[in-house]
């Protein structure tokens, strides 16, 4: 191997880095309860394959004025929802699902109405991956 190719193969995996980090999203998909609706939400399956836990600690989007990451608690036999201001930590070699009922993206005055098949823009930010952005299809029929 020359210079110039350990030198482009190094300048790869400097720039692939949060892949490397071991973090992957899947299933992704966003909902809002009418075409008129002021607030939405994201699911989906955050994966760590790496060796170490990494923590999800902000999220981020053009989609709305604001957007947390949440989570349902039981007050006093009532649901509500509360902000996870520290995050949410993924364990080594371990899955977690942000899913109806628990963990989630909060969307919160929404910039526009969400349609059926819609794309919308969402940045993850991990303690150890960094950034990781996507774009989550709007699926009103789950």
């Amino acid at each position: 191997m020359t210079v110039k190719h350990l030198a482009a193969a190094l300048a790869a995996l400097l720039i692939a880095g949060p892949a490397m980090a071991g973090i992957a999203i899947s299933d992704a998909y966003a909902v809002a309860a009418t075409p008129m609706a002021k607030t939405g939400a994201v699911y989906l399956t955050i994966t760590n394959d790496g060796d170490t836990e990494d923590r999800l600690m902000q999220v981020a989007s053009t989609a709305a004025a604001r957007v947390e990451l949440h989570t349902h608690t039981n007050r006093d036999g009532m649901m509500a929802m509360e902000h996870l201001a520290e995050g949410r930590v993924i364990a080594p070699h371990a899955s977690h699902a942000l899913e109806r009922g628990g963990d989630h993206v909060m969307f919160m005055g929404l910039t526009g109405s969400w349609r059926q098949g819609d794309l919308i823009p969402l940045t993850l930010e991990f303690e150890d991956a960094g950034e990781i952005s996507i774009e989550v299809p709007v699926d009103l029929t789950r």
